[in-house]
This record gives C-alpha cells, structure tokens and sequence, in this order.
C-alpha cells in the first residue's frame, strides 16, 4: 500500500491500494499460478483459438486469435501485447480488454503470450514479439486480414514491446510495417531519471521503486540488447515509425515517458496523439467496470477504427 495519498479517483479501488510484491521467489510463484482464464475461450461474440508459433532462439510461444463473428475478410488487425513488468502473465483485464477491441473495432485481434523473464530476459520479450509480427504478417490469407491494416497494441512493459516491433520492423526493412502503434502508459526509459519517476516512489499499482526492484530480473546484460530495444526513447532516429495513439497516467512513474516518447515523435514528423485520464494510476483499468476505464476503452477502440479507416 502506498505510504503517501494520493488523490487517485475512488472508482478504481480496490486497485488503488494495490501494490505487487518484487521478488525472484515471488515473480517465480506468481508464473506458476497464472494461466489462460476459461472465459476467454467461451465469449458469445468473438471466436477464440490458441496457435503455437516458432519464436526466438529455436524456442516456441503461443499466440490467441480472437475474431469476431460474422466479419468479413480481408479484415484490420490488431497484434495486443499485454503488461505487466515483462515478469506476470497477463491478467483477466488484458484478455477482457482484447476482446472488446476485437467485437468493438472489429478485427482479428492476436493475443502474444510472449515468454517472460526471469527465465528469458531481454532481448527475449522483444524478438518473441517481433516473431510474432512477423508471422502475423506471413499467414494474412489464413488469418482473414489485411496486411496493410496491423496495428500493434500494449500496455506498461507491452507498450514497450509494441515500440520495439515497430522499431524493428523498421530496422530490420521488414516489407510489411504496422499501421500504428497504440501505447497505454507505456515503459519506455531505462534510465528512470524523469521527473514522474522521482516523484513517484510508492503509488500503488506500480511505481519507481519496484522498477528498480524488477529490472536485474529483465535485464541482466544490457549489453545483449540494442539500447533502443531496451530503452526506446534513447533510440537514434523515430522517423519512418507509425503514427501513434499514446494513453498516460497521473500518478504513474512512467507518465513522463509516454509524454517524451509522443514529443519525439511530433519532432520527427510522426503523429502522436496524447491523452491524460486524471486522477489514474498505473494500470488503472484493470477494473474494468471503472468510468474512466470505459471511456478510455472507447477512446482507443475510436483510434483504431480511425486508423483501420472503418465507420
């Protein structure tokens, strides 16, 4: 529990009074008792079924691919990567959260259940789902979409990896780019010297101190990862990036990264839409149910139509 108030809105308790322990012993527990929830296979509106692609170093992750019923073909997609310290499992939240993007925007949404660290620290997150990118783009036919309509998604460290496909994408000249990339408060600075990160030590959900708590777990050897795949905003150059729709939250230690990220973006030609939800905190919509949850759902299911080019 955060030893100093904040004023973060009452719609999100229990939430709000929420903070994850940081530990090997525990991110090893936690692994262990997190899996696919049953509910996400039973939805009325959206068909889902589990795929098991060839991923970095000769290893293997699952993908979920979520597609509305009744759409048609070639149809947009959306690659959702989901948060959570590059260490937990995603939460009900984040498939909940997939699949109204996928009944809401309608589009083939696909679920990366990338693998996590400790077991596989960086650069393992970032080349799992830049596999993934990769084979979304290679089996469209099978899939039913649009290779010029992905659009990449995620949240916290998923934000990250969602910058990080772009970016190699972009630098590896892959021939199929992302139509955008859709961050919501996204980790993007390694270097956790801004002023939302001083400032925030103790907020619940997540905060600075437990990034440095978690950081030897994901990234033990920077020098086996590019800096721009560990810490984005650090990179050389943002030109020939998608153009992005960028979520932050108030009481976050990460809300200044996204700010950054979108300020370098716009200095670079790239579109960059902003919003700050007040009275949030990281992770705030985990409880789905929340007004503001449901307004910000409305928000990026909006951009991604947008961006799709649907009514």
């Amino acid at each position: 529990m955060a030893k100093t108030k904040y004023p973060i809105n009452r719609e999100f308790f229990p939430y709000s009074k929420f903070t994850p322990p940081i530990s090997r012993r525990f991110v090893n527990l936690a692994q262990k008792g997190m899996n696919t929830p049953e509910f996400v296979f039973k939805d009325p509106n959206v068909k889902v079924r589990k795929q098991r692609i060839s991923a970095f170093r000769d290893g293997e992750i699952d993908l979920l691919i979520m597609t509305p019923k009744e759409i048609h073909a070639p149809a947009p997609c959306l690659i959702n990567i989901h948060g959570g310290g590059f260490v937990f499992e995603a939460s009900s939240s984040h498939y909940r959260h997939a699949l109204t993007y996928a009944e809401k925007a309608r589009c083939v949404v696909v679920f990366v259940l990338y693998r996590l660290a400790p077991k596989y620290p960086f650069p393992y997150p970032q080349e799992d789902c830049y596999a993934a990118f990769r084979w979304v783009s290679e089996h469209t036919e099978e899939l039913g979409i649009d290779c010029a309509r992905i659009g990449i998604a995620g949240d916290s460290a998923g934000g990250t990896l969602t910058v990080t496909t772009c970016m190699m994408a972009r630098d590896r000249a892959y021939p199929c780019r992302p139509l955008f990339q859709l961050l919501i408060y996204p980790w993007l600075d390694d270097r956790n010297v801004s002023e939302s990160c001083r400032k925030y030590t103790d907020t619940p959900m997540w905060n600075s101190t437990l990034s440095k708590k978690v950081s030897p777990l994901t990234n033990p050897n920077p020098s086996a990862t590019p800096l721009a795949y560990r810490s984005p905003v650090e990179a050389d150059s943002f030109e020939g990036l998608p153009p992005a729709y960028i979520e932050v939250a108030e009481f976050d230690p990460l809300h200044d990264d996204g700010i950054y990220y979108a300020e370098l973006l716009t200095k670079a030609g790239v579109p960059a839409e902003l919003h700050e939800p007040g009275g949030t905190m990281h992770g705030f919509d985990s409880k789905v149910s929340a007004p503001t949850t449901q307004a910000m759902l409305q928000k990026r299911v909006e951009y991604m139509k947008k961006m799709f080019d649907q009514p």
